[in-house]
């Protein structure tokens, strides 16, 4: 079966392995304590709306998003709401439509 395209806002990918290829180099550019710049602000919020909870993680809206340090000392993405609560949430499940348990 041949892989389907996969889309974020206005980038499309071949498949979704694509996408998070993307995603986790997107991740690693930034340090921990960064903000996300706002042109790859613009596609964590298309990802972010294909989260299988995105709803409850832009909550009141998202302000900006941030990396920061999340479970076992890993790195991952935060929405920043406007708020001023965050949610880490994890890139992979905007992807792939699955949440880990927990």
């Amino acid at each position: 079966m041949p892989a389907k395209p996969f889309s974020l806002g206005e980038l499309h990918f071949a498949n979704k392995g694509d996408a998070v290829a993307y995603l986790n180099a997107m991740l690693h550019k930034y340090d921990v304590g960064d903000k996300v710049s706002a042109e790859d602000s613009k596609i964590l919020i298309a990802a972010l709306a294909r989260h299988p909870e995105g709803d409850k993680k832009i909550g009141s809206g998202v302000a900006d998003f941030s990396v920061r340090t999340a479970d076992y000392s890993t790195k991952c993405f935060w929405v920043n709401r406007t708020d001023g609560t965050t949610e880490k949430f994890a890139h992979r499940a905007c992807v792939y439509g699955n949440v880990r348990p927990g």
